[in-house]
């Protein structure tokens, strides 16, 4: 390694991971050093695009002996086994979301980075946004109080094309699941953040508007350990705007909307108010705070950095790998819930959710052997 530099190979270099080789030329304590890709004729493409070595395999590039980090942009299905690889092999790894299909499988590659003592972090970008940032500081300080509700509505459209793009797209044998394992991961990921894991699920999944075998539609109540209650709903099948996480405390409610922040906070406390009040149509007080965001730059560049400064001084992580399990975890739940047709308990039987991922994929349409008219394009959101 470098002295102020982290060697990095790039594991799957479609579209997302196209994308992570533009990140790595926005990072000064980065060089982009190697790409591999199944895909041979891909994988020449991009290295000869970026000057940098390429390699059909991960094993391969891995075995090249040429980088200190790897980041994963593969299908979901084949995070897990790369990075176990890589840790194994004394190297930091960088995972796209979901770290894993099944909560099973993600926690192995936890276990493995940690027997590593390897840097391990997932990209979970929606941490960096300012509006998050102060969410999570308003939380962590007890703004809210004792959580009493909370809430996600995110909608996400796709079309057909995009899910025509890939012959792994939205198959159980491909992919692992629909919205909830691709398009919602970010957006449970700050829900979970400021609102706590739940310890009951009931959900309900469906196929509502595309031709696929997945679901693009996702709902469910959820109950916390102290009685609180949730809803979540997320959806390709809606286009925006009304992405929104809620969370209602006995000392406030914060509310993130298309990406803007607000908090409001009672005096006294709604708990104590309701003890104490003697006029019939009282309520407390409210208080909207005026908030000050802190200046910082968003994206996910700014992972990248943070994960390569981890590596070289030891930097706080903004998105550490083994946090990506809570909202594997919900997901899994939802999912398991569904197909089950009644509540689960989190933690989810791994067993169970495994059973029903290969009987699942034992039916799926996908068959890796095929050849597929593949779209391997960067979303225009991704590449600015």
């Amino acid at each position: 390694m470098a002295k102020d530099k982290v060697r990095i190979g790039v594991v799957g270099v479609g579209g997302m991971g196209a994308a992570h080789c533009n990140c790595a030329q926005r990072v000064e304590e980065v060089a982009l050093a190697a790409v591999a890709d199944i895909d041979g004729a891909r994988a020449r493409e991009v290295g000869e695009q970026f000057g940098v070595p390429w390699f059909s395999s991960h094993e391969e590039l891995i075995g090249a002996r040429l980088v200190d980090a790897i980041t994963i942009a593969t299908p979901h299905y084949f995070h897990p086994p790369i990075a176990i690889d890589a840790f194994r092999a004394g190297l930091h790894v960088l995972s796209e979301k979901p770290i894993g299909v099944q909560i099973g499988e993600a926690e192995k590659v936890v276990k493995a980075a940690r027997e590593s003592g390897k840097v391990f972090s997932v990209m979970f970008q929606r941490r960096t946004e300012p509006a998050v940032r102060k969410a999570r500081e308003l939380v962590e300080a007890g703004v809210l109080g004792e959580v009493r509700r909370t809430a996600l509505i995110s909608p996400t459209f796709r079309s057909q094309v995009y899910y025509d793009s890939g012959g792994w797209r939205a198959t159980w044998a491909g992919e692992g699941g629909g919205v909830l394992m691709n398009q919602a991961p970010h957006n449970i990921d700050v829900f979970v953040l400021l609102g706590g894991m739940p310890r009951r699920v009931r959900g309900w999944c469906k196929t509502l508007l595309h031709q696929i075998e997945v679901e693009d539609h996702a709902e469910a109540v959820l109950e916390y350990e102290n009685g609180a209650t949730g809803y979540f709903y997320v959806s390709t099948c809606e286009p925006g705007p009304g992405d929104i996480i809620q969370v209602f405390g006995d000392r406030g409610k914060l509310q993130l909307v298309d990406g803007k922040l607000s908090v409001s906070v009672y005096e006294p406390s709604v708990g104590e108010f309701s003890r104490t009040n003697t006029a019939m149509w009282g309520a407390p007080q409210r208080k909207d705070l005026e908030l000050e965001l802190p200046q910082a730059e968003s994206g996910h560049h700014v992972v990248m950095r943070n994960f390569a400064r981890a590596i070289l001084y030891g930097e706080e992580l903004l998105s550490p790998g083994e946090e990506g399990l809570q909202s594997l975890e919900l997901a899994n739940a939802i999912m398991l819930s569904s197909y089950r047709g009644r509540p689960v308990d989190i933690p989810i039987s791994r067993q169970g959710f495994d059973r029903m991922i290969k009987k699942l994929c034992a039916c799926s349409s996908y068959k890796p052997s095929e050849a597929t008219q593949t779209k391997r394009e960067t979303d225009p959101r991704l590449a600015r």
